[in-house]
């Protein structure tokens, strides 16, 4: 039973300098029960957005592809829930449904060193392409894209009713995967930059056309609401057109778009100098206040999602974009569909780093505590800011050049963080996050809470120590002495410390969660799990560069 009075327990943080021997203590409110503005942690917070002309390759034609089944499958068993998994990007918007395509037939321009994956200019898929959801974990919530880029209603509906039929079959039924949402439309709003459409383009001529296309793609798929077994996924603007604006064009009042249950927005972190080639320094890409200012531009898009009633995501990302405001009272909600560090694929050598898996936590989790359900981090084949390569490489994603053995699937930094994230939220299904107020540039901390009682804590040390770094490397002391400020009841003697090893930021590979290595040729996880007991009186060391998880329990 919650205590009437909330006693607040106090972790005092001994921020010890070790370069200059300067001591500053730095306290931080630990409650013991959720605050008032705590927000419910989505299992599958961290989900993902697969590029579609690759998405075979991905699951697996013939049988499942391992290496991607066991990668999600980890983060379930830490969640009880797999990621949701969305499958379209830019893609999406060039996909034509054919009777005389099994599978797929996708056609690429060059790649080049600039590009060494680039994305398919057209492709054609038959009805064996959706079906491949059978090959995800079970329990696999999916988004699919349908293609509004070509402006023609014929053919969204065809490839509506294709995936209709797959998740119809008795094989993807038996797997236990879930179609719940279909979305029209890839950044629709930026249609005129991507050649997809001429001349002007305007919020008022996409309220027009989608409605045009998600008209007959509602019939298909039976969407006559939002509270259906299946229904939109609705935005997924990049940067023209906010959620706000389409709202008061009367989006959600067009007899499709009373269908539309979550709005998304995309964004990355990095864009135009990630496009163009200038490279970005990953200590300013890590810095704290700058991943908050990546999020907080859409509190007022978040807000006007739940005023509405939806729910809002970030659904494309490597640093995301999700909308906090005109979406929230009209019955969605808020995701970010698209999200990621940086554009255009990623940049090696930042991406593809050791600090990008700091990065993500941080951001996911401050994603988290904007009332943003899931962040859909994008993938694809050969991509820099991927989780995991999922399929053999024959080309260098840094340049382009020939690789002579190819490199086998695995595990890229970044997924490290949805271990360390999995292992906040839990497998309870009712856990909820608030921020911790650090006042430190570069630490941040969240906690957890089951039952309404403290259950973890996580805190993020973003301060970048690379391999070109000297002198000792810096430390924070968590001291955790005043932990037992609430009571007999609620005291702590001990507190089980994990911790994600980093030796470097900007390294690719070697990094261990908890003594394990996740570097795998099948990547399921290598080594004893590594946690230390520690009492609370002795304080737990927190290095640049580095990541723990605290548990009370």
């Amino acid at each position: 039973m919650v205590r009437a009075h909330r006693t607040a327990l106090f972790l005092t943080t001994i921020i010890t300098l070790v370069s200059s021997g300067v001591v500053s203590a730095l306290r931080v409110s630990l409650p013991s029960s959720p605050p008032p503005n705590a927000q419910t942690l989505s299992p599958s917070l961290v989900s993902f957005s697969i590029e579609a002309d690759r998405w075979p390759e991905w699951a697996g034609v013939d049988s499942r592809n391992e290496f991607t089944h066991n990668a999600w499958q980890n983060y379930a068993a830490l969640t009880g829930q797999p990621p949701s998994i969305r499958v379209g990007g830019d893609s999406a918007d060039r996909t034509t449904w054919s009777p005389s395509v099994a599978l797929s037939a996708a056609a690429f321009p060059p790649p080049t060193a600039r590009t060494p994956y680039p994305e398919a200019a057209s492709v054609a898929v038959g009805d064996a392409f959706y079906a491949l959801a059978r090959f995800l974990p079970r329990g696999t919530r999916t988004v699919w894209g349908v293609n509004l880029g070509a402006d023609n209603a014929t053919n969204a509906a065809d490839v509506a009713r294709a995936v209709v039929r797959a998740f119809r079959s008795s094989e993807v039924r038996d797997a236990g995967v879930v179609l719940a949402r279909l979305e029209v439309g890839n950044e629709p709003d930026i249609y005129n930059f991507t050649g997809l459409r001429s001349g002007v383009w305007t919020p008022e001529l996409y309220v027009e056309q989608w409605a045009e296309s998600a008209g007959p793609v509602a019939q298909v798929a039976g969407i006559s609401g939002r509270d259906g077994p299946v229904a939109f996924q609705g935005a997924s603007f990049v940067a023209a057109f906010t959620p706000r604006e389409v709202f008061d064009l009367g989006l959600l009042d067009t007899p499709p778009g009373k269908g539309i249950s979550v709005i998304s927005q995309h964004h990355y972190s990095v864009t135009e100098a990630s496009c163009n080639g200038t490279q970005v320094s990953l200590e300013e890409f890590m810095r704290k206040n700058a991943i908050r200012g990546n999020l907080t531009i859409f509190e007022a898009d978040i807000a006007a999602t739940k005023a509405r009633g939806l729910d809002y995501i970030l659904g494309y990302i490597w640093t995301f974009m999700c909308a906090y405001s005109a979406v929230a009272h009209a019955g969605s909600f808020c995701l970010a569909s698209e999200t990621s560090s940086t554009a255009c694929h990623g940049t090696p050598g930042l991406s593809n780093t050791a600090g990008a898996a700091l990065w993500t936590i941080d951001y996911a989790l401050q994603a988290a505590t904007l009332g943003i359900k899931e962040v859909f981090f994008h993938e694809g084949i050969g991509y820099p800011y991927n989780f995991i390569q999922p399929v053999s490489l024959n080309r260098s994603f840094t340049d382009g050049s020939p690789l002579n053995p190819p490199q086998p699937p695995h595990v890229q930094p970044p997924y490290y963080a949805g271990i360390v994230i999995g292992n906040l939220i839990g497998d309870t299904g009712a856990a909820q996050i608030v921020e911790l107020p650090v006042n430190d540039a570069d630490i941040s901390g969240y906690a957890s809470y089951e039952n309404g009682k403290l259950a973890r804590a996580v805190f993020v040390n973003l301060r970048a120590w690379l391999s070109g770094s000297t002198g000792p490397r810096p430390a924070v002391q968590l001291d955790l002495d005043s932990l037992n400020a609430g009571g007999a009841s609620q005291q702590h003697q001990t507190v089980s410390v994990r911790r994600l090893k980093i030796a470097f930021a900007d390294d690719t590979q070697g990094l261990r969660w908890a003594g394990q290595s996740f570097e795998t040729p099948d990547a399921l996880p290598e080594g004893e799990i590594e946690e230390e007991r520690v009492a609370v009186g002795a304080g737990v060391r927190l290095s640049a560069t580095e990541a723990v998880l605290l548990s009370f329990k």
